[in-house]
């Protein structure tokens, strides 16, 4: 079973420059001039986004990446080889910091988008390459460079267009495998997922990517629960879906959760909380979720909210929650490209009138 890792640190070191070379020409009555060759470059690392991956889980249990390094002159003037280059694959969405100081080096994002993280070593010159008019056979060569080395920080930050929060055992994962193919593990207890899941959601407008993650609980960006090493999971989303289970509604129970919820996020992250959020009140299979449904629609969409009644495990009403969430995601894409053609059209005029 593939263990899912959302965050490592690892040891990235380039190869070191070969020696450049001491050596003369050898000729038949006397020696030749010098001809000792430049040390070959180390090998660099590199970084690449590869699509099939979808964890960091490789990473973890093999921290340590070293290159080749560059090969030492030879005489006659020959160059070393040059140290094989090192690639290192990483599932979309990962982001890299200097663990030194926490600086971000970059968020890989986009299938094949490749970075250098380590840079070679330069080979050192040879006597051939050193030799000048004020010495024109030098007894010494130059040592090659060392390579970069760092400690990196991974974080991966899954890339999905919707995300599914929610109390612990509300039901999200449910609705996952109901609207996708996703397996996800289901029981009736508290924190059954302990892992993000992703899962495809085919409709009439177009396929998008569902996010579900353990629920979260009071607190959760305080540490508690599962819900705070998760909510980076859904930084990306252009929407939520706010699950809540109508069934404690008697006891307030289920406002009360889709507050502590939204708390939560804003906590967290405020930009996450003011993302566009549709709620699914939940199991409205059962009667007392029936009951509780007027007042609670009331309450919510009093604060601005779509509200959908649904059964995750039945499908009732996850149709229309469906179709609706992919003509948001419609309308956020074509205002996301208007936006930046707008940010476009102001560089350039910045540009004509600095001219």
């Amino acid at each position: 079973m593939l263990v899912f890792i959302d965050r490592t640190n690892i040891f990235v070191k380039a190869g070191n420059g070969g020696n450049g070379c001491i050596a003369f020409a050898r000729q038949k009555h006397r020696r030749g001039g010098p001809d000792g060759g430049d040390g070959g470059k180390g090998g660099s690392i590199f970084l690449e986004v590869d699509k099939g991956l979808r964890t960091l889980s490789d990473l973890r249990y093999h921290p340590h990446y070293r290159a080749k390094n560059g090969a030492h002159g030879k005489g006659k003037k020959k160059s070393g080889k040059k140290g094989g280059d090192l690639i290192i694959r990483v599932p979309p969405g990962t982001v890299v910091r200097n663990r030194k100081n926490r600086e971000l080096i970059a968020d890989l994002v986009n299938p094949g988008q490749k970075i250098l993280i380590a840079k070679e070593g330069k080979g050192g010159k040879g006597n051939a390459s050193l030799a000048s008019s004020l010495d024109p056979a030098p007894h010494f060569a130059k040592e090659g460079q060392a390579g970069e080395e760092k400690e990196l920080e991974l974080e991966l930050k899954l890339i999905a267009d919707v995300g599914l929060v929610g109390y612990p055992n509300s039901g999200k994962s449910t609705l996952l495998a109901f609207l996708t193919r996703a397996r996800p593990k289901i029981a009736s207890y508290p924190f059954t997922t302990l892992s993000p899941n992703l899962g495809v959601v085919s409709s009439k407008e177009r396929e998008f990517v569902l996010a579900d993650i353990p629920g979260i609980i009071e607190g959760a960006h305080k540490g508690k629960g599962l819900g705070h090493d998760f909510l980076r999971h859904i930084e990306r989303t252009r929407l939520l879906i706010h699950i809540v289970d109508l069934t404690g509604y008697g006891k307030n129970l289920s406002l009360l959760n889709f507050r502590t919820i939204n708390e939560e996020l804003r906590a967290h992250d405020p930009l996450l909380f003011e993302r566009p959020q549709i709620v699914a009140a939940n199991k409205i299979d059962l009667l007392e979720a029936r009951k509780n449904f007027p007042r609670f629609q009331k309450e919510v969409e009093g604060q601005g909210y779509k509200v959908f009644p649904i059964s995750a495990l039945t499908g009732e009403g996850t149709e229309e929650l469906k179709e609706t969430v992919a003509e948001e995601l419609q309308k956020l894409r074509k205002r996301e490209t208007e936006n930046r053609g707008i940010g476009e059209t102001e560089k350039g005029s910045r540009k004509i009138n600095e001219n």
